[in-house]
Formats: structure tokens, sequence, C-alpha cells
């Protein structure tokens, strides 16, 4: 539809759900279209906005059928158009704080397209609910405040903050009620809101340091939310109290002997105020110039002491002032009185002339320990002495002649409760009041054997594992000797008793020094399972002393057997099997291994496995009793032969096993199974013969073989050292003649001319000699007059030079 109107039409109309929506709708050459519409904040998503078609005066099917879309600049969802209805329901939940924060009015701006063409521009303004409530940037504010501060101080408070905006946003502060502070609300001209803390009555910091306030903030929405501050103020101190003495006036009194550094007295003045300004100093106000030399005053603490001599004769008392000052200026005052007390001024003076120490503690009593001389300087009644000691001690003080004391003992001693004893001899004298000197006698006792050493408990248990190594070391037993020492040098020995027919001596050993218990053997848990015997400990005294001790060694069981198959029987010669009918069922038993284990306890706990089986779906072993059963249905296609191999394990740290072969004949007739294992017996005995064959004919080729080796070599060292005795020698050759053969030149029997050839080398193993052939070219004539001496005639003789190259030499005689 194109209309040209120059007209501009406001239409307002009431949405359902309380919407209000404002229509604006101006038309410029027909085509484009403005409306706004007005819907709160976090409505849910699909909740009405208004109906376009409805307010543009079109129907509905035309917003369909002419493409009507929504279009929003920054792609957001909020706004979306049902094109069915022609209505603007909200598309995502909105939050106008998120979206616009504090800029009011906030608005979304959208654009309808349609084709023929119109362009509508839709304004949604967003307004606000009062959904946040006001809230401080942090938890607590603190101020720091003089008690001085004067009346109407000002203290600026940290503002709250409120997103949301207008009637719902921050419309004022709160503070809780107080005597001290007040509030004062200001804003700002951007319209922020804030508070002043306004001082209305002094401060007193001695009465109450601190105060503690609560701000709130709230805003103007229904119902009204509020935020909260603590407000924590520390009162400054300023110094407005002056020092005060707990008295007006002291006494104290001291006596004219004390020594320098004596305390007298001590005066105490406190500040209602801290920090410095209630730290008091003391001094001494309008002294005489002597006193200054008599009496000390710490100024810190008030503490009064003597600093120098005193004189009851000269002065009887004295009276100073005192002024307490604080940091401040402000002072005040005090009166010590101090009186002096008339003392009797000497003491009586302790000489020991002779000591005994130490004294054996079986010494009777009346022994005379020490002889003591005192002497008094003070005369008359203050010079008078009294003598004595510790009543609770042993001893006692008896007078022999003037100034004359003896120290004797009043009852037997005992080394062992009292080792020693400090005897502090007491002299006073008769003055008023009285003085008295001290001097300690340390006295020591010698010791006696009289105490047996005493083990540490009466019986011992201690364990021990088997299999221990000899010369381990099992525990320690130890006693105790009350004496001193030689008498409580301590020997440990065993005493000889019998364990299982044998001396303890040959189980255990006992180190006699230490105690220390050694086992000579190594134990077996199976033949022994504790030891029981006793231990006495000998002290070094004269006589010896000396008390036993039993001692029990349990011997703890080790892994060291393997289980032992009882059942069934292994046999060399003979097979045992074990025969399961063809209509044996589920679970039927078909044997029970049965083992045992010589351990105790875990270690003889046993379990049972299946290792090895012909069919191992068939058979299974109960894991505790050793139970073999059928697990399913044996049927004919089941090999008449079965073999299992059943491994049995103890529960031991390492764990040992022990395995047996159970041979089951699955048949129901036993000529079937005598068949089918007589076969297997036969195989059996020709298998062990033919190993054994087989490992004797292995030995056999051994032997020979080492013994030619040892043969070769033999002969070969032989050689090597018979041609190493020819090459060093340098005897003469001297030939060899028979008895049957003649002398004569040219006339024997048997003329003969021999040649031999001897090859050598520097190394003699490569050397030979052998027979050549008769004649030769070097030709040895043996002269009958000759005494057998044969001369060698030598082809090459630069080659007998060189010991170190080979050598060949060729030599022939006549034997004539």
């Amino acid at each position: 539809i194109k209309v040209k109107l120059d007209l501009v039409t406001l239409i307002a109309c009431t949405v359902k759900w309380q919407v209000n929506a404002f229509i604006l709708v101006v038309l410029i050459d027909a085509t484009i279209c403005q409306i706004r519409y007005s819907v709160p904040e976090e409505m849910r998503k699909g909740s009405f906005v208004g109906n376009v078609a409805e307010d543009l005066g079109i129907d509905a099917k035309r917003l369909k059928s002419g493409g009507a879309r929504i279009v929003i600049s920054d792609s957001s969802e909020y706004i979306r158009l049902d094109v069915d209805k022609g209505n603007l329901v909200v598309g995502e939940r909105i939050d106008r704080e998120q979206l616009c924060g504090q800029t009011s009015p906030c608005s979304l701006n959208l654009e309808m397209i349609m084709t023929n063409p119109i362009q509508l521009h839709i304004t949604v303004e967003i307004t606000d609910i009062n959904d946040n409530s006001p809230t401080f940037r942090k938890e607590e504010m603190k101020f720091e405040i003089s008690e001085s501060a004067t009346l109407g101080s000002r203290f600026l408070l940290a503002s709250a903050e409120d997103a949301d905006v207008g009637s719902n946003g921050l419309q004022k502060y709160i503070l809780n009620t107080n005597d001290m502070f007040g509030l004062k609300q200001h804003s700002s001209p951007d319209g922020r809101k804030y508070a002043e803390m306004v001082l209305q009555k002094p401060l007193d910091r001695e009465s109450e340091p601190k105060i503690s306030l609560k701000l709130i903030a709230i805003d103007g929405g229904t119902p009204h939310r509020s935020g909260t501050v603590n407000i924590d103020i520390t009162v400054l101190d300023v110094n407005d109290n002056p020092p005060v003495f707990n008295q007006s006036f002291y006494r104290a009194a001291v006596l004219e002997n004390s020594l320098r550094g004596t305390y007298i007295t001590t005066v105490n003045a406190s500040d209602a105020d801290i920090g410095s300004n209630g730290l008091v100093t003391y001094r001494f106000s309008n002294m005489k110039e002597q006193l200054a030399d008599i009496f000390h005053l710490d100024e810190s603490m008030g503490t009064i002491t003597l600093a120098g001599h005193l004189d009851y004769e000269k002065e009887k008392k004295h009276e100073i002032m005192i002024e307490a000052t604080d940091q401040g200026g402000l002072i005040d005052s005090s009166k010590v009185l101090i009186e002096i007390i008339d003392v009797n001024d000497n003491a009586p003076v302790i000489n020991v002339m002779s000591f005994s120490s130490p004294v054996p503690e079986d010494s009777p009593s009346g022994t005379t320990v020490a002889i003591i001389n005192v002497i008094d300087a003070d005369s008359e009644q203050n010079g008078q002495i009294s003598c004595a000691t510790d009543s609770a001690l042993p001893f006692k003080v008896k007078s022999t002649i003037t100034n004359y004391y003896a120290l004797i003992t009043v009852s037997a001693f005992d080394r062992e409760l009292e080792p020693e004893y400090n005897i502090t001899v007491r002299a006073s004298d008769s003055g008023t009041p009285s003085l008295s000197s001290t001097t300690v006698l340390r006295l020591r006792i010698s010791d006696v054997n009289d105490n047996a050493p005493l083990f540490d408990e009466n019986s011992y248990l201690a364990y021990i594992t088997e299999n221990n190594s000899p010369g381990m070391s099992i525990f320690s037993v130890s006693a105790r000797d009350s004496d001193w020492n030689q008498n409580a040098r301590i020997s440990y020995f065993l005493e000889e008793t019998q364990i299982s027919g044998n001396p303890t001596s040959s189980y255990v050993s006992i180190n006699a020094e230490t105690g220390t218990i050694h086992a000579v053997r190594s134990f077996d848990y199976e033949q022994l399972k504790e030891l029981t015997f006793l231990v006495r400990a000998q002290d070094g005294g004269s006589p010896p002393l000396s008390s036993n001790a039993s001692v029990k060694i349990i011997i703890q069981d080790q892994n060291d057997n393997p289980p032992q198959v009882l059942y069934p029987v292994q046999t060399g010669g003979s097979l045992v099997a074990e025969m399961v009918p063809r209509s044996a069922d589920v679970g039927y038993l078909v044997t029970k291994v049965v083992a045992v284990d010589v351990d105790s306890g875990q270690n003889a706990w046993l379990s049972y496995k299946l290792q090895k089986a012909t069919d191992r779906a068939l058979f299974e072993v109960g894991l505790q009793n050793g139970e073999i059963r059928t697990i399913r249905q044996v049927t004919d296609k089941d090999a008449v032969k079965q073999r299992l191999t059943v491994i049995v394990e103890d529960n031991g740290q390492p764990s040992r096993s022990a395995t047996v072969v159970v041979n089951v004949a699955v048949a129901d007739s036993f000529p079937e199974v005598l068949s089918e294992f007589t076969e297997l017996t036969h195989d059996k005995e020709y298998n062990d013969n033919l190993t054994f064959y087989l490992v004797l004919a292995l030995a056999v080729v051994s032997f020979l073989f080492i013994t030619c080796l040892v043969v070769i070599i033999s002969v070969k060292i032989y050689r090597w050292r018979q041609s190493r005795i020819l090459y060093h020698s340098n005897l003469p050759v001297i030939p060899y003649y028979p008895p049957r053969y003649s002398d004569t030149l040219g006339t024997g029997t048997l003329p003969r001319v021999y040649n031999y050839e001897v090859c050598r080398t520097t190394d003699s193993r490569k050397s030979d000699c052998k027979f050549d052939r008769a004649g030769s070219q070097n030709v040895l004539i043996m002269d009958p007059s000759s005494t057998g001496t044969m001369q060698r005639i030598q082809s090459e003789k630069s080659i007998l030079d060189e010991p170190d190259s080979p050598l060949e030499v060729s030599f022939s005689f006549s034997a004539l």
C-alpha cells in the first residue's frame, strides 16, 4: 500500500500483562513507520511486548507474506517477532543494568523490514525494576580521631553504589543511634548522594577508646533494599591526665648494716593516658646533698635502693620528696620516710679446724666428722654464741671446750640413699636481733658392697626367627647395682642348665660386659620352639653379690619347608590312576589331594591350583580343600587318559610349593583303563632308558677327548725339553761302536759309512734329526790310533757362530 500522507498520528494503547506500549507512527511517503514500546526488565522469555500488525492496522498474514523480519544492529535476540500472530515477544532475559548501566532511559532500537517495501523503526524502552541493593566497596571503614577533636568536626563517609536508576536507586543513608556522632547527607550536582559523620559530643579515650557504628544505605524501590557497612573509630590519646601517686606518703625501714643495693621501697604513680603521654618518670626533689650518695631512685620503676652506708647513731630517719612527671610535663609529688633500725653489727665467724671426708657408710654412730671453732667480735650479750646444724640430718654439734665444737654422727649411713650430705653449721649470737653465720660442709659417703645387682625385669621374653646366622645378637638384659665403682661393676653369666638334654651354652652365649645374648647355632622351629634359661648378674665387690633372671626366647617360624603331598602317593615303578565313569555329572569328586606343611601359622596355610591338565575344561581343584571335581558333564569324546598337574602352595613370604601329578582315567571298565595306561608305562620306561644311555655315551666321549688332549700336550712338552738340552750342550760327540765291528780301516766285516743330517733352529721345538744316506760331502774319518775323540769338520763355521740363526749340519762317519 503506497499512500502519501503529511500527517503525524499518535496512538496510545494498553497492552496485556500490564505492559504499557506507546506507539508513535510517523508515515512519510507511506513507506517508513516508527513505533515505540515500553517493557520492564527481567521479563520471562516469550513475554508479550506489542502487536505490530494491530498497531500498523494491517492483517497479520500480510507480515508473513511480506517476509517481515527483525534486524538488530548488535545481533542480539532480546526481542523477536512472531510472524504468525504479529506479536513482538521477549527473546531472552533483559538486564537493564547490564545493557545500559546508569543511562536513562534505556532503549532497544529494532528494524522490521518487509517487501513492498515497508521499513518500520521499533524502539523498545527497558524500564527499571528494583533488583539491585545498594553496596559499599569495602566491608568496613576505619577512622582514627583524636580525643581533642572539636564538636562539629565532619568526617566524609564512603558512598554506596546502586546499579538501579531513578526511584529504585540510592535515596538515603542511616547511621545507627549513638551519642557521639550524627549524620548529614548531601547530593552532588550529578545526583550522587553521599554522607558525612558529624561529631556531636566530646571524645574521651580513657572512658571509650573504640567506637563501632553501622552505616545503612537505602534505595527507593518497593520493597526497599539496603546495604550496610561497619564503621570502626579509634580514639587517639592526648595528654590530658597528670600522673597520680597511689599514696601521698610512704614509710619504709632499713637496717643500718644493710649492704649497697638493698631494696628499700617502691613508689608508684599512674597516668590514665597511653603511649608516650602515659610514660611516667621519677626523680628526687629538693634532696640534701649528702643523701644523694646514700639512696638511689630508679627513674622508670620508682624503686628506692641503698647506695651508701647507714649509721643509726648519726641519723635515725630520712625524709625524701619524690616527683612523678609524664612526657607532657604534668607533675605529681609524694613524700617517703625511711627509718634506720639499729642492729647487732658483728656476726660470728666460723673456722673449720679439721674435716674427715669421705666416711664409710658402715661407720658407727658417734663418729667425729669435723672440729669447728666459732668467734664473735661483739661483747657481752651480743658475743654469746650458740652453734647448731639441721636436725633432719644424722648429725649434731657438741660443745667441747670454749668456742670449740665437734660435728658427730647420730645414726648409720646408707650411701645408696644419700651418697653425700651438705651439712650447714649455723652459729648465732644473742644480740637483738641475733646475727648468725653459716658454713656448709660437703661430706661424701664411701661405698660398701651391700647391694646385689637387680635386673630391670624378673623375666625377659624375646623372639628370634629360625634359620638365623650363628653369632646373631638376639637381645640384651640389663641389671643395675646401686653400689658404686667396683662394687657396681656388673658381669653377666649363663646359669648351667639343660635344654632338650644339651647345655644352655650350646644354644646361646652372653656378653659378660654388655649382657647381650647371642645365638650360638642356627635354630630350627620344627625341632625347638623356645628356650628357657637363667642369666646371673654378679657385681665386682668382695665378696661378690649376684641375682638371677629368667629368659625365655621364642623361636618364630619361617617359611623354610615346602608342602609335602601325602596323597596321591608318587611312585617310580607303578602308575596310579583315578577312574571317572563317563556318566559322571558336574561336580563329581574324582579324588582329593592331601598335603601338609610342617611350618606353622600362615606359612602352613595351603592352597591348591591346577597347573596343567589334558583338558582344563573338564576338571577343577578346590582352592582350600584340594578336591578335584568335574566342572562339566563327561562325554564320549573326552580322552581316556587325563593327566593333571596340581601345584600346592603355602601362604608364606616367599611362598613355597610342591607339585603332584594325578592320572585320571575316564572309562567305565577296568580293561579299557589297563590297556591305555600299560602303554603309557612302557613309553615312560623306554624314555628313561634312552636318557640314561645318552648321558653315559656323552660322558665316555668327553673322557676320551680329555685323555688324548693330555697325552698330546705331554709329548710336545717332552720333545721341547729334549731339544733345548741338545742346543745348550758343549760336549763333543762320541760315536758308539758295537763290539763285533772290526777297528781296522776298510777290512771289517761290515764296513759302512753313515751320514747324519741335523737341522736346528732357535726354537728347539722345531729341531729335528734324521738319518739320510750313506756317504757325504763331509766325512769324519776315525784313525785307529785315535783315543775316541771325534774330529768334526765343519763346512760353514760362520753358521755355528750365530746361535740364534737356523743351523743345518751334515756330517758322516765310517764304521769299519
